[in-house]
């Protein structure tokens, strides 16, 4: 809020104290040099809620001394007029200049990729721009809200890619929930772009839009919601079992969620050669046979689960040693924990609010993760998917393979050094610029291993 305060002894006091008797706290406020009848500040001040918020202000209002200028809502006030902006990558200052970028010299570019459309890598935005494409159907805990107010979240996702990755991305919100729309739309787009990254799309449309898409398309085509997760997840895992002492060949590992995130855990976990693995869906754990399947969770009964145990989420966990939760709110206590075998891994992923609360599960995991921030090991997807995207586009990779997904897991998990490596501290910080050049590196080794480059 912006404030005014008379110059008279007591009257800052009287402000703190109403903003604290409130339940507000003072977060940040501009140097204090009182010249004149008053003085002008910004006060930065935490709050519960928009309602608490808005009764702070009244607080401050009935204040003897202060007045309110204006108020607002820091978060809003962020995302006033977008995240991100367009900008020029070369000056157009005189004749000459226009020339070259635009007529008539752009035409010589023109048509040397015309003859050669490889080239459009090297001489456009092409080279270095991703698409993010929603539906807006599984915006993070929120559900179908639709493309309109999808438009945040893939403005955020694109000024993360910009920030960690220095890739130039844009959000793509799509008005249908057609999946064969879908497809045909982004085939159609898809020559602007250097890869496609889909995102928040719901299960099962993402698993049949991506297979499509990349059968369709010769650039990388991600779906982060499905394999960022489980990259993430992987590189927290193999630095969780060190603390342990255990090995992923050797452990029980039980996976609540069959959506996106789940069933692309599974799939990763299999190429890292995990031992077993035990999905769990709202009606039990899933096996081959069982009925109530999709293609995705068909594929996963078909390559986990080798036992077919059968059973609730709380029956199959016990004597697990890992809990990998990308469902719903509350649905294990610590009696489940306890089932668990010794030193369990428990990483609760559930947005915003985790399977389980690190609280309830102290002194009884020996590793706890969240996707929270306000927590410690946060599962978070910035950790994989600008470097993903920055090394397969640095080698010019046509696909992003399991492989190359494995690799961004190591480089992640690498990043954390092993004298350092404590049950609180299993992945690196989101901040931690040297991630995404790390996971870029890996990621650029293991295409060229492949072979998926572009001829």
């Amino acid at each position: 809020m912006r404030i005014t305060l008379d110059n008279v002894p007591g009257t800052l006091g009287r402000f703190a104290v109403a903003v604290g008797e409130a339940g507000g706290n003072i977060a940040g406020a501009s140097g204090f040099e009182a010249k004149g009848p008053s003085v002008v500040r910004l006060i930065d001040v935490h709050c519960r809620s928009e309602e608490h918020g808005s009764d702070i202000v009244e607080a401050v209002r009935s204040t003897p001394g202060v007045s309110v200028l204006d108020w607002w809502d820091r978060t809003y006030r962020l995302h006033e007029g977008g995240k991100i902006e367009v900008l020029p990558l070369c000056s157009v200052g005189d004749a000459h200049d226009l020339a070259m970028a635009y007529t008539p010299g752009v035409a010589r570019v023109c048509m040397s990729i015309y003859e050669d459309p490889s080239l459009a890598h090297k001489y456009t935005i092409k080279r270095n721009t991703v698409a993010i494409v929603s539906d807006g159907t599984a915006v993070l805990g929120l559900g179908d809200i639709g493309p309109a107010a999808a438009m945040p979240v893939m403005e955020g996702k694109a000024l993360l890619f910009k920030e960690f990755g220095g890739v130039d991305a844009f959000p793509i919100c799509l008005a249908t929930k057609d999946p064969d729309e879908i497809f045909e739309t982004v085939t159609r787009i898809a020559p602007a772009f250097g890869g496609i990254n889909l995102e928040d799309i719901a299960a099962p449309a993402c698993f049949e839009i991506e297979e499509r898409l990349k059968e369709a398309l010769d650039i990388p085509v991600f779906h982060d919601d499905q394999h960022g997760t489980a990259v993430v997840a992987l590189a927290a895992l193999k630095n969780s079992l060190k603390i342990v002492d255990k090995s992923l060949e050797d452990v029980s590992i039980v996976i609540s969620g069959m959506g996106a995130a789940g069933v692309a855990i599974g799939k990763i976990l299999r190429d890292a050669g995990a031992g077993e693995v035990v999905g769990v869906d709202r009606l039990g754990a899933v096996h081959a046979g069982r009925d109530g399947l999709n293609p995705a969770k068909e594929w996963f009964a078909a390559n986990t689960n080798p036992e077919r145990k059968a059973g609730t989420l709380s029956e199959v966990l016990a004597g697990a040693d890992v809990f990998l939760g990308v469902s719903a709110p509350n649905l294990i206590d610590a009696a489940d924990v306890r089932s668990m075998a010794k030193d369990p891994i428990v990483f609760a992923m559930a947005n915003p609010e985790p399977e389980i609360r690190p609280e309830v599960v102290d002194g009884l995991a020996a590793v706890m993760a969240t996707g929270r921030s306000d927590f410690p090991n946060q599962i978070n997807n910035v950790l994989a998917f600008p470097g993903i995207f920055r090394g397969a586009l640095d080698v010019g990779a046509h696909s992003v393979t399991e492989a190359m997904k494995v690799a961004a897991a190591d480089a992640i998990a690498g990043c954390v050094d092993e004298d350092d490596l404590q049950p609180d501290y299993v992945v690196p910080s989101v901040f931690d610029k040297g991630v995404a050049p790390e996971v870029a590196a890996r990621v650029a080794d293991a295409a060229v291993l492949e072979g998926v480059l572009r001829g």
